[in-house]
C-alpha cells in the first residue's frame, strides 16, 4: 500500500483556492448522483399516497393494481422514512410493510429511446410496478437500483408506479447499522428509518447509453483510468469520446472504439509528471476537481452524453503513516452518524448536506467517518468539492449467519462499486466492533468472514486502505483502527506514548475487553489511529434519556477535557490519527460537538485550535503551522482598517 513520493505536492499551507461552486449554474449536487449525471431528468420527490401494510396482504390483494385509492389512505413526503416528522407521517412504531403510489407523466419515447426509473436507496426489500406491471425488485437498504419502464407505459400521458417496501424491525440478519430493532431508541441505537429514504427519478436516454462508470488515477505514470459499462453488448464498435477539462482547460481527451458491455480506457495527462502537478492534486487544503465528458455515439441513434467529474490523488500507508498524494498525511477526524432529528438517514434536504461538510471543516477536522451508513452521493459529492476525507463504513448486521453474510456481502459489494470514484474517500470499514461476528475472538469461521470482506474489497479497489472489522478484533487490516474510551489523557499517553507502550496495547487484552489484534501479525507499515475516543457530554438531568461514556458539567470542563484527550494523541510519535466522537448529539447519545441542531457546544475557534494543533507524529506539521500563521498575519496586514479575518 506504499505510493510513491510525489513531486511538487500540495502545500497544506497555501492560500485556500477559489470556491468553484460559487457560480451555482455549474454546481452539480442538486443532481441525485453527481458524478453521472445527463442534462434532463425529472424528480419524483414530494408527496406520494401511502399506507401501512402491517397484516402483508398487500400483494394478496393486489394493490399494485391501478384504482386502490381506497387503500393509500394516507399521503407521505418523499424521500423522508415514515418515522419522521419531515414525512408528515411521524409514526416511529413497528410498520413491516409500506406501500406507496404516485402518477407522472411520460409519453412511450421515440427512436427506441428508454425511460429508466431510479432510487437512491430503499430500506430494506422493495418491489416496483408502473401502471400494474413489476419492473424489478431489490434487496438493500442503503444502495441504488435502475429498471427500465420503458415497456409498462401507456400510450396515454399519465402513468402509475407502486413501491412496496418491507424492513422488518426486529431481523438481526437484516444489515441495519444503528437503526434500533426495539420499540423505542436505546443505548447508542436511533429511530428506525424505512422505505424510500433517497431521491427518486426518472431519465430518458437512448436505446445503447452508458450504465455505469469508475476513475482511478496513477498519479506515478500520470494517467487517469476509466472503467466504462454499457447497458448492453452493443451489435457493433461504437464510438467514445472522453474529455478532461480543470476550468475549461482541455487536460486530455481521447475518443476510442467501444465494443465490448465493460471497456477499460487510459487518459494521460501529462501535467502529472510536469512541474504543475502540484495544481492538479485533490487534498482537503486543496479540493481540486477535474470535470469529465463522456459522449457515446451510438451508431445510427443519437448519442448518449454524461457528465462526471475526477479528483487525482493517491492514498497509501508507509512507515506507520497514513500518506495522501505520497506524503504523510495526519488523520484529524470526527464519526458521523448522518442523522438528523427531523428526518433521521435522510438529510433535511441538498443544502443540509453542505452545511455538515462546512461544521465538520470549519471545526478543523479534515475527514469523517460515515458510521454504520452508507452516505447520499451528494454529501460525498460535497467532500469531494470542498474537501473533506471520509471513511466509508457499512451498515452492520447483528447475527452471524448463512443469510447475514450473503446480505451484507451482496450490498456492501455494491456499495464499494457505486462510491470508488469518489476522492473524498480514503478508507474501506466493511465491520465495526465485531458486529455481525460477535464470537470473532472463537470462531475460525467468523474470521474468515471478516478476512475475506477485506480481500473482496481490496479485489473490488486496490487503490485504497481497508480496515477488516474497526475498533478491535483485527484480522488483516491496513490501519489498525482502536476505539478507547478513556476519560483521562493520562491514559492514552500510557498506553500510545512509545512503540514498546503500542506494542502492548496492540497485542495485549486492549483496552475496551477486546483484543485489538486476533493474532500477532509482523506490522508492516500498518498505522494506528484511535478511531473512536471521548465521547465527551454534559452531565444529564434526572428526567433526561441518555447515553454517552464521560460527563463534563460546564463548557469549561468540556473544553478542558477535550484539549486534554486531543493533546494526548497528538503528542504521541506513534499514532497517525484519531476519530472523535461524535461530531452531532443524536438522540439520546448526547456526546456530540454540536446539537442535534448543529449548534456548537463551544466557541468554533476554540474546537478548531485543540484539533489543528501540530502533531508529534509528522514533526513538519509544526513549519506547516509557522507558515499558516505568518500568512494568516499578512493577510490580516493587507485588510483594510475594520475589516477581520475570519478564523
Amino acid at each position: 500500500m506504499t505510493d510513491p513520493p510525489i513531486d511538487p505536492a500540495t502545500d497544506p499551507t497555501a492560500d485556500p483556492a477559489p470556491d468553484p461552486t460559487a457560480d451555482s449554474s455549474a454546481d452539480p449536487s442538486a443532481h441525485p448522483r453527481p458524478q453521472v449525471r445527463r442534462e434532463t431528468w425529472t424528480d419524483l420527490c414530494g408527496l406520494w399516497r401511502f399506507a401501512f401494510d402491517d397484516g402483508d396482504e398487500g400483494l394478496a390483494r393486489r394493490w399494485f393494481e391501478s384504482g386502490k385509492a381506497e387503500v393509500f389512505d394516507r399521503t407521505i413526503r418523499v424521500p423522508y422514512p415514515p418515522e419522521s416528522k419531515l414525512s408528515e407521517v411521524h409514526d416511529p412504531s413497528f410498520h413491516p410493510v409500506v406501500w406507496y403510489e404516485r402518477t407522472f407523466t411520460a409519453v412511450p419515447p421515440p427512436d427506441g429511446d428508454r425511460i429508466l426509473l431510479h432510487f437512491g436507496a430503499v430500506d430494506y426489500s422493495a418491489t416496483v410496478w408502473v401502471n400494474g406491471a413489476r419492473v424489478g425488485g431489490h434487496e438493500g437498504g442503503h444502495t441504488p437500483f435502475t429498471f427500465d419502464v420503458t415497456e409498462a407505459l401507456r400510450d396515454g400521458g399519465e402513468q402509475t408506479v407502486v413501491v412496496r417496501a418491507e424492513d422488518l424491525p426486529t431481523d438481526a440478519s437484516q444489515p441495519r447499522g444503528k437503526q434500533c430493532r426495539s420499540p423505542e431508541p436505546e443505548g447508542i441505537f436511533y429511530d428506525r428509518t424505512t422505505g424510500i429514504w433517497q431521491p427518486v427519478w426518472l431519465e430518458t436516454v437512448p436505446a445503447l447509453h452508458i450504465a455505469g462508470l469508475a476513475w482511478t488515477s496513477d498519479l506515478e505514470v500520470g494517467t487517469v483510468q476509466l472503467e466504462l459499462t454499457l447497458n448492453r453488448m452493443p451489435a457493433s464498435p461504437v464510438e467514445l469520446d472522453v474529455r478532461l477539462d480543470l476550468t475549461g482547460e482541455l487536460l486530455a481527451r481521447q475518443t476510442v472504439q467501444v465494443g465490448e458491455q465493460t471497456s477499460h480506457i487510459v487518459l494521460t495527462v501529462p501535467d502529472l509528471l510536469g512541474g504543475r502537478a502540484g495544481r492538479l492534486l485533490w487534498s482537503p487544503e486543496s479540493p481540486t476537481l477535474v470535470d469529465a465528458t463522456l459522449a457515446l455515439q451510438g451508431g445510427e441513434q443519437p448519442g448518449d452524453e454524461v457528465f462526471s467529474y475526477v479528483g487525482l490523488r493517491s492514498v497509501g500507508i508507509r512507515d506507520g503513516l497514513f500518506l495522501l498524494n505520497g506524503r504523510p498525511y495526519y488523520l484529524r477526524m470526527v464519526l458521523e452518524q448522518g442523522f438528523w432529528p427531523q428526518s433521521h438517514l435522510a438529510a433535511p434536504d441538498a443544502d443540509a448536506l453542505r452545511r455538515e461538510v462546512e461544521l465538520t471543516k470549519g471545526l478543523g477536522f479534515t475527514g469523517v467517518r460515515v458510521h454504520q451508513k452508507v452516505e447520499d452521493p451528494r454529501f460525498l459529492y460535497w467532500c469531494d468539492r470542498l474537501g473533506l476525507l471520509v471513511w466509508g463504513e457499512m451498515a452492520n448486521t447483528f447475527e452471524y449467519s448463512t443469510r447475514a453474510v450473503d446480505r451484507l456481502t451482496r450490498e456492501w459489494t455494491e456499495a464499494v462499486r457505486r462510491d470508488r470514484s469518489h476522492p473524498c474517500i480514503v478508507c474501506w470499514v466493511p465491520l465495526n466492533e465485531s458486529w455481525g461476528v460477535p464470537h470473532i475472538a472463537t470462531s475460525e469461521q467468523q474470521r474468515s468472514f471478516a478476512t475475506a470482506l477485506y480481500h473482496l474489497t481490496r479485489a473490488i479497489d486496490p487503490t485504497r486502505p481497508v480496515i477488516s472489522n474497526d475498533g478491535w478484533e483485527h484480522t488483516d487490516s491496513d490501519i489498525w483502527g482502536v476505539h478507547d474510551y478513556t476519560p483521562r489523557g493520562a491514559s492514552i499517553q500510557e498506553r500510545y506514548g512509545s512503540p514498546e507502550e503500542i506494542r502492548r496495547t496492540l497485542y495485549g487484552p486492549g483496552p475496551g475487553r477486546h483484543k485489538v489484534l486476533l493474532t500477532e501479525p509482523e506490522r508492516e507499515g500498518q498505522p494506528v489511529v484511535l478511531t473512536e475516543f471521548g465521547g465527551l457530554s454534559y452531565l444529564p438531568g434526572a428526567d433526561d434519556k441518555w447515553f454517552g461514556y464521560s460527563t463534563v458539567d460546564s463548557p469549561e470542563a468540556l473544553r478542558d477535557r477535550f484539549g486534554e484527550l486531543v493533546g494526548a494523541i497528538l503528542d504521541s510519535p506513534e499514532l497517525a490519527g484519531f476519530c472523535y466522537t461524535q461530531l452531532t448529539d443524536t438522540q439520546q447519545e448526547r456526546n456530540g460537538l454540536l446539537t442535534e441542531d448543529r449548534t456548537p457546544k463551544l466557541p468554533v475557534e476554540q474546537i478548531h485550535e485543540i484539533v489543528t494543533r501540530p502533531s508529534r507524529a509528522i514533526p513538519a506539521e509544526e513549519v506547516d503551522a509557522y507558515r499558516r500563521a505568518t500568512r494568516q498575519a499578512q493577510r490580516q496586514q493587507q485588510k483594510p482598517p475594520g475589516k477581520e479575518t475570519a478564523p
